[in-house]
């Protein structure tokens, strides 16, 4: 078994097997013709049931047939030009080299002894994305699973800077179309149910300023403390973008901390022409970033930015086989002293490799053209009198919903978009998204693809309509 091990006695095993596994994805890659296969539940988990992981097949290749039959032939594909459906995007050749890099080499990124020169590369890129927001001088922050544990850690030093032990009193403001996981963090934090005040937003579902200012104001009359306003810079339905220069106005009038959730949205940082869309972030407390959205990274690559480094000691817990406090004074860098995770992966290395092969404003640029393609697609939904499209784009989201000219009623509508989204899945001819917008089922497209066309959208609109249409002349039928 110690064949198996990678080390400089297997190094040719190593280039063998992944060589061969590189090549199973490059040439499925060159011949998927649609972003997934239709399969289901059913007929997928008999597959995984009769592998009996006790007895191994004991050859590379045959593990990769069977990888093919349960994963690789029914995965579905990001880099497909039809898959318009989450915040997934399609990965760029650099960071995938730098992916196979950072799990071959395995360091972990927690203390300086087990990465060395990954810890200054880490350091390097948190520098450059504080730079890259304006944050100042003193900014730091470390790399996150996510833009879920981004906001956690965010939240966290928020409530440690509101110093006050009576954590009932504690208010986080955030937009009703902010992100899910601001809620749960309160949760998680130790906060009360209703510490997290819901703003509403205006028509292009942006946070309304005047009533932030208006719940600020019921705060402080009511002797509560607000903890932190979570301002969002993309929103995941809608991609809107709240006015972060008025948010920012109204957190230093009221002492409040400012979260931006730039988690979408950070790709602008690289946009020659849309960066003044985030005009304001720039005073933040704290900023979310998720490579893995907006910078075309694999998963997991995302980071939290803070404007004073010395707010990121509460995320601090000495361990003495870990970080004692003497490597503090002899100056070594350990990131376990910023991060909620211990042993963690070196998952900066694919935006390094990124940076330095394609550059920053290679990175804008993919970006630039999924909102270009966002444009026209919404002028496509506005012209068609099949949709109903609910807002211009910011970024690359458009929200629509099907609505035929002989159905009147708002549930029946429902019901012919939730089954027109199930059977494009189903078909595998095209993945969309949905949500809710006033208690309404709408369906939305992700753009963040250069390779999607407006020819794919005008297709999928199609398709879309087709099902629909299909729908509601077998519930006219049934009706009959």
């Amino acid at each position: 078994m110690r064949s198996h091990l990678l080390n400089d006695t297997t190094a040719e095993h190593y280039r063998r097997s992944v060589t061969e596994g590189v090549e199973r994805v490059a040439a499925k890659l060159a011949t998927t013709d649609r972003p997934f296969t239709g399969v289901t539940v059913d007929d997928l988990t008999p597959r995984l049931e009769q592998i009996d992981l006790d007895r191994p097949l004991n050859d590379t290749a045959a593990a990769l047939d069977e990888l093919e039959e349960v994963y690789l032939r029914d995965a579905v594909y990001f880099h497909h030009p039809r898959y318009l459906a989450h915040l997934n995007c399609p990965v760029v050749i650099p960071a995938v080299l730098g992916e196979a890099i950072l799990s071959a080499v395995n360091s972990s990124l927690d203390t300086w002894d087990q990465s060395a020169g990954g810890t200054l590369i880490e350091r390097k890129l948190i520098d450059w994305t504080a730079d890259r927001i304006g944050l100042g001088p003193a900014a730091d922050g470390v790399f996150t699973s996510g833009g879920t544990q981004s906001n956690l850690q965010a939240l966290l030093l928020a409530r440690e800077e509101a110093k006050t032990k009576d954590l009932g009193s504690l208010r986080v403001f955030a937009s009703e179309a902010s992100h899910f996981s601001v809620k749960k963090s309160a949760k998680l934090l130790g906060l009360g149910q209703d510490a997290v005040v819901v703003v509403p937003v205006d028509h292009d579902q942006r946070m309304q300023t005047v009533a932030l200012a208006h719940e600020l104001e019921r705060c402080a009359a009511d002797g509560l403390v607000p903890m932190a306003v979570v301002a969002t810079a993309g929103t995941t339905d809608f991609g809107s973008i709240d006015p972060l220069p008025e948010v920012a106005e109204l957190c230093a009038q009221f002492g409040a901390w400012l979260h931006v959730d730039a988690a979408y949205g950070c790709g602008l940082l690289t946009s020659r022409t849309r960066r003044s869309l985030l005009e304001g972030i720039e005073r933040a407390d704290s900023v979310t970033v998720d490579y893995h959205k907006s910078f075309f990274q694999p998963v997991s690559s995302s980071a939290v930015l803070v404007r004073d480094a010395a707010t990121l000691r509460h995320a601090t817990y000495h361990a003495e086989y870990l970080n004692p406090r003497r490597m503090v004074q002899e100056r070594i860098p350990n990131q376990v002293d910023k991060s909620l995770q211990t042993t963690r992966r070196f998952d900066a290395l694919k935006l390094w490799m990124t940076l330095r092969v394609m550059g920053a404003d290679g990175i804008g640029q993919l970006f630039d053209e999924v909102c270009d393609l966002a444009a026209e697609g919404h002028d496509l939904l506005a012209a068609d009198p099949r949709y109903d499209v609910v807002v211009e784009p910011t970024l690359s989201t458009l929200v629509f919903r099907y609505v035929p000219a002989a159905v009147t009623d708002p549930a029946e509508i429902d019901r012919a978009n939730l089954y027109a989204r199930k059977a494009l899945f189903a078909s595998g001819a095209a993945i969309v998204a949905g949500t809710k917008v006033n208690g309404r089922h709408y369906l939305k497209f992700t753009l963040l693809n250069p390779e999607t066309k407006a020819s794919d959208i005008a297709a999928v609109l199609d398709l879309i309509a087709g099902h629909a249409e299909q729908y509601l002349g077998e519930s006219l039928d049934r009706a009959c």
